[in-house]
This record gives C-alpha cells, sequence and structure tokens, in this order.
C-alpha cells in the first residue's frame, strides 16, 4: 500500500491532497463531516492536538482510504489517540476492508512511535483481526418523509401530546447561527453542571458556527423569553445530526424539550434531509427510549482499538464507576466556575 500522511503546512502540496480527501469523504457512503479535513485546525487551535490524517492511493495516485487521527495527551487521563474525539464517527474510509485495516494498523505504528496507550477507531462496520473490540454503543436514527405533517401523524397521540404541552406556555422558538451562541451556551453549560460533565468553551462552538457556516445552525426554544432548551445541529450530505441538546431541569415538568425535539425535526425535514441522527445511546437506556419514541431505529456501532503491549479495551466513560464520587461534586460546583475549569479538562477526553 503507498501511505501518506497529509501535510497541512505545506500550502500547495497540502492544498492538493485536502480537495482530494475532502471529495473522497464526499463520495464516500459513509463518509461524514467529521472526516473532513476542516477538524485538523478547529481541533488544534481549540484543544492544541496534534493529529495525523492518513491516506492511501491506488497505482493512479488516487486515495483509495482515508483515516483521521487525533492524539489527546494529559497527565490526568493519558497519552492516546482517536479517530475521532468528540464525535460519533471518524474511523476509516476506504475502497475495501484490507485498505481500512491497512490504514487501522498505520495509525497503530504512529502511535508506538508516540508511546501512546492505545488508537480508538470509531467504526460504522465490524472488522477482522486482532483487534480490542467495543459494542456497546448504538446511534439512533430516523428516516424522514418529505413533509413534516407526515411525521406528525406518524409519532403517535402520546409524543403529539408532550410537544403540546408546552405550546399552552408563553415559549417562543427561534432559530439562527453566532446570534444565538450566548442563549445556547447558557443552556448547555448549565446543563452540563447538572450532569457532572465538564463543559467546553464557547469558543468551540462558535469555531464550528464559523467552520461550517452553511452546516451549523442552532435552534433555542425560550419560555417567557428565558433560554429553556437548546439544540446545536450539523448537516452533512443527507443526514441531519443533534451532537448536543440542553434542557433547563426546571421546565421538565412542561416537556419542553419534546417541543426543541419537534422544532429540530421539522426544521431538518424542511431543509429537505431524508434522515436524522439523534446521536449515540446504550440498548434501553433512558436516552434511547427517548429516541426510540420518534420512531427512531439503532444502528451498530463498532469501536475498534490497537492496543499497545498489556494494555486493556479502555473505560473512559462516565459510566465507569470510579468517575462517580468526581460526577457528585462537579454537580455542586457552580456554574461559572465550572467555566473556567470545564474546558481544560474536558479537551483530553474523548
Amino acid at each position: 500500500m503507498n501511505y501518506g500522511l497529509i501535510d497541512f503546512t505545506r500550502a500547495l502540496d497540502g492544498a492538493e491532497r485536502i480537495k482530494q480527501w475532502d471529495d473522497y469523504v464526499a463520495s464516500h457512503p459513509e463518509g461524514s463531516i467529521y472526516h473532513l479535513t476542516a477538524w485538523q485546525l478547529l481541533i488544534s487551535r481549540q484543544f492544541g492536538h496534534n493529529s495525523s490524517y492518513l491516506y492511501s492511493l491506488d497505482d493512479n495516485q488516487k486515495i483509495n482510504a482515508v483515516l483521521p487521527v487525533v492524539q489527546l495527551k494529559s497527565r490526568l487521563f493519558g497519552n492516546y489517540m482517536v479517530s475521532v474525539p468528540y464525535f460519533n464517527y471518524g474511523g476509516a474510509l476506504a475502497d475495501t476492508a484490507q485498505l481500512a485495516t491497512g490504514l487501522m494498523a498505520e495509525a497503530g505504528n504512529i502511535a508506538q512511535k508516540n508511546n501512546a496507550s492505545h488508537v480508538e477507531f470509531r467504526d460504522t462496520q465490524a472488522y477482522e483481526g486482532n483487534w480490542g473490540l467495543r459494542e456497546d454503543k448504538v446511534v439512533m436514527l430516523l428516516d424522514l418523509p418529505s413533509e413534516s405533517e407526515t411525521l406528525w401523524k406518524d409519532i403517535g397521540t402520546k409524543v403529539r401530546a408532550q410537544v403540546k404541552r408546552p405550546q399552552r406556555e408563553p415559549v417562543s422558538v427561534k432559530h439562527g447561527g453566532l446570534d444565538l451562541l450566548d442563549d445556547y451556551y447558557q443552556v448547555f453549560a448549565q446543563n452540563m453542571r447538572d450532569l457532572g460533565t465538564p463543559v467546553y468553551a464557547k469558543s468551540f462552538f462558535k469555531s464550528i458556527l464559523e467552520t461550517f457556516p452553511d452546516n451549523a445552525h442552532i435552534i433555542c426554544v425560550y419560555h417567557n423569553n428565558k433560554p429553556a432548551a437548546v439544540g446545536f445541529l450539523l448537516g452533512y450530505k443527507n443526514r441531519m445530526e443533534i451532537p448536543w441538546a440542553s434542557a433547563l431541569r426546571e421546565f421538565n415538568r412542561i416537556s419542553v424539550n419534546m417541543l426543541l425535539y419537534w422544532e429540530v425535526l421539522k426544521y431538518s425535514i424542511e431543509q429537505g434531509y431524508t434522515q436524522f441522527d439523534f446521536g449515540r445511546s446504550t440498548i434501553n437506556a433512558g436516552t434511547y427510549r427517548f429516541k426510540k419514541q420518534w420512531g427512531a431505529k439503532p444502528r451498530q456501532l463498532y469501536w475498534h482499538y490497537w492496543l499497545s503491549e498489556g494494555q486493556d479495551v479502555p473505560k473512559l466513560n462516565p459510566d465507569n464507576p470510579k468517575y462517580k464520587l468526581v460526577i457528585a461534586v462537579w454537580q455542586k460546583l457552580p456554574v461559572w466556575l465550572t467555566k473556567i475549569i470545564g474546558p481544560p479538562i474536558v479537551k483530553n477526553l474523548p
């Protein structure tokens, strides 16, 4: 195989490879927005992480496989690599499974040179080979009709009643981008604190909105003009995704989150998307059941691992019992403090 690494510092050679890479992602059926090369600069500027954008070429010097890998390195969480962190997708795209696993092995070689403990590949298909594997997560996908009225009928009486509940209150809905960032972040930061999870910096979302102005969108639901529920959307090809959604707990009694999701789905249909991605869940967990009620169906995720000698498949997630005390303490912190100390921590979480 003819392997290569994009050199983002070389204007001519880098620009040509970047275009070839992004064109390949656009043409590949599993290509996601997270495979695009624009994330390399965004992640580097926001978090300071180094990336390796691996590709292979066919006999005609055309790209036939790509794999973006980001290195996360800290005293607290160790030294490891992910393809791609912060999101559900980013594993190898290739013409064949052999090409994909070839790039994965090459990423393992890079990890070994950098003394990384493991590489996590976030794949949507299973690969043969001596890989560590996690199959405990699915993504919930909903095929969208061409008109929102059809979906309104499909979701059933119970869900429709929950959507209507907040509409009896003084609620309003706004769509936008940078103009809604402050309202979005206000709700998002408080919700993350309530969940016991470190929060991203507001500048992270600002960078996404500026880097992907045609793909990123914010929806806010207000109660008495106060931000109550928010969603951050990313659309690419035929699929709309909601990587982040939050609602203030004080509004749970009126199901404001149900109105948010209805507005999100309606907007996705109006924009011509044919599939909606509700994000990652564990089978039969609360979030899984919430997404299923809208008609979403699970698609299995396969997270493969290259592991250095003596390493086990990592368990760096909130469900790990050793993090329960930390989460409980975090939930008691004032929101303003979490906005300061959260971003330096969360940048090293995958």
